[in-house]
């Protein structure tokens, strides 16, 4: 467990309580989290989890313009459903990339977990595309993805992220059950 693990697992909790309760501030913060967490992968040759953090601050920067636009009258980040045809697109998109991902790291680099790694890194672009739409069944996909990681980070020796995405499966939960009662009607 280094300094910069130690500091990434804060801010990155820090990131996304504030994305569960749909609060702007969560997008700068979790930039942030993005730049810690592309150094340390590089340190610990996770390379598609370390270009995942590269691909999220530009779905990041999405994020915080398409939430911005999409308030209600009462300033509050409006949650949309996903249609069935986005969800089958997205998760067949997550699956190519997978495979893409997978095969190219496995054959041109040393990464530690070269198909894990890179499925979890596709399906989680998915995830925060999801997040960035306002759509609420991107905590359904967090936390399959997170369940996931807490696994490889484990096997990686990432103690502490391992426990992040622990507590990042428990956030998500908290996130979805939020955004649904918000989609719902409910507040």
């Amino acid at each position: 467990m280094s300094a910069l693990e130690i500091v990434a697992v804060a801010i990155s909790f820090l990131g996304i309580w504030l994305t569960a309760r749909r609060a702007m501030l969560c997008w700068p913060v979790n930039l942030l989290a993005c730049a810690l967490y592309f150094k340390l992968f590089l340190d610990v040759r996770l390379y598609s989890d370390m270009v995942l953090q590269g691909l999220f601050g530009m779905a990041i920067i999405y994020g915080w313009f398409a939430w911005a636009r999409g308030r209600g009258d009462d300033g509050r980040v409006v949650v949309r459903p996903l249609p069935m045809a986005e969800a089958a697109a997205g998760l067949a998109a997550g699956a190519l990339g997978a495979v893409a991902i997978g095969w190219f790291t496995s054959h041109y680099t040393d990464a530690a977990l070269p198909w894990m790694d890179a499925a979890l890194s596709s399906f989680s672009l998915v995830a925060q595309y999801w997040t960035a739409r306002r759509q609420a069944a991107n905590w359904l996909l967090w936390i399959a993805v997170d369940v996931l990681y807490v696994g490889m980070f484990v096997f990686k020796d990432l103690w502490l992220t391992a426990g992040l995405y622990g507590a990042m499966v428990g956030l998500a939960v908290l996130g979805y059950r939020r955004w649904r009662q918000e989609s719902t009607g409910g507040n």
